[in-house]
């Protein structure tokens, strides 16, 4: 299958970029050797027929970026809360179980949504269906949160054309 040429260069730069920043050496023997590697491990991936719109989304990239700072954003504050919650004495912790409508199209957003939810402290998804996704949170105000569709809006939509 031929893939377009802007998946092939978009992968290796990035699989490059991440090379070359998880390895700190700027010398020029270990930054030919991490072009070599970046172009082996393309080329086989090309060679094992992965490279697609799925399983790379060059399309995606800002979207992506700004759905990571957002889910970044939510993490602090949710770890603010739960770390508050823990600390002030009385009863301000109230479990909830609730159902959440799942309105994506895509399987692929529909796990990103219920992972997002899970990743934020102080709430677990425990089963995501087609159509809604159950959910334990830790207080009222954090089921309210997610009621409020935030977090849902927030899944860029189109990550796989199915």
């Amino acid at each position: 299958m031929k893939y377009p040429v802007k998946h092939v260069i978009s992968l290796s730069v990035v699989l490059f970029l991440l090379w070359l920043g998880l390895s700190g050496h700027w010398t020029p023997l270990l930054v030919s050797l991490g072009i070599v590697s970046t172009l082996l491990t393309v080329y086989i991936a090309h060679r094992m027929d992965v490279i697609d719109h799925e399983t790379y989304p060059a399309h995606m990239r800002l979207l992506m970026f700004r759905f990571w700072f957002f889910l970044a954003r939510e993490i602090i504050a949710a770890n603010i809360d739960v770390i508050r919650r823990v600390f002030k004495p009385g009863k301000n912790i109230s479990p909830q179980m609730i159902k959440l409508p799942v309105t994506m199209e895509t399987c692929l957003a529909r796990v990103i949504y219920a992972n997002s939810i899970t990743l934020t402290p102080g709430t677990v998804s425990v089963n995501l269906e087609k159509d809604s996704v159950t959910v334990h949170a830790l207080s009222i105000e954090g089921a309210e949160e997610l009621r409020s569709g935030r977090m849902a809006r927030a899944i860029p939509q189109d990550y796989v054309e199915e």
